[in-house]
C-alpha cells in the first residue's frame, strides 16, 4: 500500500520517464509543484498541453518551427553554401550561440545499432539530395562527440565521398568532451570546436 496519494504518485511516475529524471528527482519536482500556487501549476500544464500545438517540422533543415521554411532556412542573410550537420534541434538552440550564420540540417538522432537505428532512420538521403542541388560548399559535421557520433559522422561523410559530391567535407574539432552532449556546451567550447573543424 502506497503511502502517497494517487494524483502525486501518477505524476511522479510521469516526470520519471523524462530523460535525465530519475524517481528521486521526479519525487523533488511533485512535491516543489505542491507548494506553489494553482495559477503556477494551471500555466504549467497549459504549456505541455499546448506544446505541439502550433509546431511544424521545416521542410528544409527539418527543425522545428511554428511555420515551413523556418526562420533560419528563410532569413536570405544567411550564408547557404555551409551546411552545419546536427543529431536534434536543440543542437542549433546551442550552435546558434555562436558566430556560425550558415543553414542547418537535422539528421533526427545518430547510428545506433544498439537502439535498432540504422541509417534509413535518420535524414541522410534528404541530406544527400540537399547536396547534389551543388549549392553547398562545405557540409560541417556537428554530431556528439560519442561513439554513435563519431560513426554517424564518418558514414555520413564517406557516402558523401562515394556520391562524388563536390562539397568539402569538415567535421567540428574535437574540443568537446568524448561523451558529451552539444546542447550543455558553452559557448567558448562550440565556437573554438567550430574554428578548429578539420577536413575529414
Amino acid at each position: 500500500m502506497s503511502l502517497l496519494p494517487k494524483s502525486v504518485e501518477k505524476l511522479i511516475e510521469e516526470f520519471s520517464r523524462l530523460p535525465g529524471i530519475g524517481p528521486k528527482t521526479a519525487g523533488r519536482l511533485t512535491f516543489y509543484l505542491l507548494t506553489k500556487p494553482n495559477v503556477e501549476i494551471e500555466n504549467l500544464g497549459e504549456a505541455v498541453k499546448n506544446l505541439r500545438k502550433d509546431l511544424v517540422v521545416c521542410e528544409q533543415c527539418f527543425n522545428v518551427a511554428e511555420q515551413s521554411p523556418c526562420n533560419i532556412c528563410a532569413d536570405p542573410k544567411r550564408d547557404r553554401e555551409t551546411l552545419l550537420v546536427v543529431e536534434e534541434p536543440l543542437d542549433i538552440v546551442a550552435l546558434s550561440k555562436t558566430s556560425y550564420d550558415g543553414l542547418y540540417h537535422v539528421l533526427g538522432g545518430v547510428i545506433s545499432p544498439i537502439d535498432g537505428i540504422g541509417p534509413e532512420n535518420l535524414r541522410i538521403k534528404e541530406l544527400l539530395a540537399k547536396l547534389k542541388k551543388g549549392e553547398i560548399e562545405e557540409v560541417i559535421l556537428a554530431t556528439d562527440p560519442s561513439l554513435e557520433g563519431e560513426a554517424t559522422s564518418m558514414y555520413v561523410a564517406k557516402l558523401i565521398q562515394k556520391e562524388n559530391i563536390p562539397s568539402k567535407v569538415t567535421r567540428i574539432a574535437r574540443g568537446l568532451p568524448v561523451g558529451g552532449d552539444l546542447e550543455y556546451a558553452d559557448e567558448i567550447t562550440l565556437t573554438r570546436a567550430l574554428e578548429g573543424r578539420s577536413k575529414y
